[in-house]
């Protein structure tokens, strides 16, 4: 095979992280302690040692294949938000579909394949590939050839610069998800609130998060009467953004109007923080991935300017 195209242009960054295994090995220092806690808490240790195989058994493939193509970097999932991606960087994750949504956040148009490790213990909706795939793959996205998806992305900045970037979702409010206090701004309209916290989904995220929330509505509705709720299908590429506010409170001073709507492409969410201490903006379920929001503070969230581009089968 000749595998001269690969001049150092492309590089291969493989994104792994922690078996269960390790991160209790981390906490118990031996594998002979880990054994034992699991075993004393009535667990089959032997789950956690065939998965950690599998996963590294995975690990081997995809890395043997992608030296055949490129040059190969590995990095923990921790590292991302610390790494610099370059703009031919062919990005693999290898894992659960979370690890997708965690990767593509910081990137910038650069291919994405996602790899599930243990096809016959996880579901794959990102995670689409087979570890043994990929000295098929790697060439075709090498060259070009390859389809992909383009995933629409929410983009959360403050005044002072700080820009926070969302696969999934972001939330706003109170780190506890205690009543968050907050004056948000839509369109031509603008009230005070006291909520749980504000939801702002993109297309792929409308499985998450959205949903749950919505299935809340969806059962109310039911029990008034109010018949089924449906939503439109949304494509993962659809320039759109839903917000929703949960439980919001009304009150003299607060109000509960700006509670659901769409944020359609160059339009803007905006929210300023009346939150003198543990306001929070974050993405994705990650709570180190965030923006302090205190008071006086305000974020606009809209639709991304860049987009994930996930490679699909």
């Amino acid at each position: 095979m000749d595998h001269r195209f690969t001049n150092g242009i492309h590089k291969v960054v493989i994104i792994k992280k922690k078996t269960r295994l390790e991160e209790l090995v981390a906490r118990f220092n031996t594998v002979d302690q880990a054994e034992f806690y699991v075993e004393h808490m009535g667990a089959d240790f032997r789950d956690y040692r065939d998965e950690h195989d599998n996963y590294y058994k995975a690990l081997e493939a995809v890395r043997n294949d992608a030296k055949l193509f490129a040059r190969v970097q590995e990095i923990d999932n921790e590292y991302i938000p610390n790494m610099i991606f370059g703009e031919k960087d062919i990005v693999i994750t290898l894992g659960q579909d979370g690890l997708v949504v965690n990767a593509m956040k910081y990137l910038n148009g650069q291919p994405l394949i996602g790899v599930n490790s243990d096809p016959l213990r996880w579901n794959g909706d990102l995670s689409v590939f087979h570890p043994d795939e990929m000295r098929d793959v790697i060439p075709e996205v090498i060259g070009n050839t390859y389809r992909s998806t383009d995933i629409t992305m929410a983009k959360a900045c403050t005044k002072d610069g700080q820009e926070l970037y969302a696969v999934n979702d972001f939330f706003v409010g109170v780190e506890d998800h205690t009543s968050a206090r907050y004056k948000i701004s839509f369109g031509e309209k603008t009230e005070n609130q006291s909520s749980s916290g504000i939801i702002i989904s993109t297309p792929l995220g409308f499985g998450g998060w959205h949903k749950s929330v919505l299935a809340q509505f969806r059962g109310m509705a039911r029990a008034f009467g109010l018949g089924e709720i449906k939503e439109k299908p949304v494509g993962w590429y659809e320039q759109e953004l839903i917000y929703q506010v949960r439980e919001p409170f009304p009150s003299v001073s607060t109000r509960a109007d700006l509670v659901y709507g769409s944020i359609a492409g160059g339009e803007k969410l905006k929210v300023v923080s009346n939150m003198p201490e543990k306001g929070i903006v974050f993405s994705d379920g990650v709570l180190e991935d965030s923006i302090e929001f205190r008071s006086g503070m305000e974020v606009t969230i809209e639709v991304a300017d860049r987009k994930g581009k996930l490679v699909r089968s």
